[in-house]
């Protein structure tokens, strides 16, 4: 069992992650909840960008995104991806990987519905990722949703949520002259149970 204690302490890897997120969310200026999602394209060439985590549940990490953009097509046809937060307030970062799914129709529905009006359009007006002519064409199509689908649009089929489920956690916090804390879970499978070891710095 490697020695852990402290901010590392627990027996549930997603808890420690939920704590640190909260910890994280009175100390960074803005979107503590961003992170980096890493996919792969149909030719193993990767893509990351910067996507916000909604919710740590139980057994996974939960974002939204359009299925049909770059992003949501490489989640679908991978089944996997990886996922970094880092927080330089608090000198930690969380490492994720894993299998990825579609969360339910429902989820996607009543988180949708907590979303300002104007994010709620955009959803039907953008279709990400694909090539814009010009940000007043985009204007225009902002305009022709908001005429078609009012003041309490439905979520579109196209835009919902993925969950990360992880085989393999690490976290890391900083340590005075590079000698960092790293303590890596894993597990063969999301029925195993998690293999815990203190890392290299």
């Amino acid at each position: 069992m490697a020695d852990r204690s402290g901010i590392f302490a627990g027996d549930d890897p997603f808890e420690i992650a939920r704590q640190w997120l909260s910890q994280a969310e009175k100390t960074e200026q803005n979107d503590a909840n961003a992170g980096a999602l890493a996919t792969v394209d149909a030719d193993g060439m990767p893509n990351v960008r910067i996507v916000l985590l909604k919710d740590i549940e139980d057994d996974g990490l939960v974002f939204f995104t359009n299925y049909n953009s770059r992003k949501g097509q490489e989640l679908i046809s991978a089944g996997s991806a990886a996922f970094n937060m880092h927080w330089k307030s608090l000198g930690r970062q969380i490492r994720v990987r894993g299998s990825v799914a579609k969360v339910s129709a429902t989820v996607s529905d009543e988180y949708y519905q907590t979303r300002a009006l104007g994010s709620r359009i955009g959803a039907w007006a953008s279709q990400q990722s694909a090539p814009l002519i010009s940000k007043s064409q985009l204007v225009k199509t902002v305009a022709l949703a908001t005429a078609k689908h009012g003041t309490n649009p439905q979520r579109p089929e196209f835009w919902g949520g993925f969950k990360i489920m992880p085989i393999e956690f690490e976290f890391w916090a900083n340590g005075e002259f590079r000698l960092h804390d790293r303590f890596r879970w894993s597990r063969e499978n999301l029925k195993e149970i998690w293999n815990i070891q203190r890392l290299n710095p």
